[in-house]
């Protein structure tokens, strides 16, 4: 599907679009990495984007149900789709099977 459109790019009754895809790769990639989820300013500095960018995101990830969150717990962030369903993880080679 075309990147502009932002429309979703898998199938099922849980939809994101692309720019929403990399978040969450970004979010679960960063977690498996350092056992931990992100800070705000981590998805800052990789996106290159404003701090309300971000936010405006997480918040948006938040309320679609693609990822929990625990108020006033920093690093909280859990992403709720199913790790094989998420882009770019395929050519990064992880096991989707293994827990967090």
């Amino acid at each position: 599907m075309s990147q502009k459109s932002g429309t979703a790019h898998r199938s099922g009754p849980q939809r994101f679009t692309q720019k929403q895809g990399q978040y969450l790769a970004f979010i679960y990639v960063y977690a498996h990495m350092f056992g931990q989820a992100p800070a705000e300013a981590d998805m800052q500095r990789h996106f290159r984007v404003t701090p309300p960018s971000v936010h405006q995101m997480v918040l948006g990830l938040e309320r679609d149900g693609l990822i929990s969150r625990q108020p006033g717990v920093a690093r909280s962030i859990t992403v709720l789709v199913p790790p094989q369903d998420l882009p770019i993880l395929d050519w990064l080679n992880i096991n989707s099977s293994k827990s967090l």
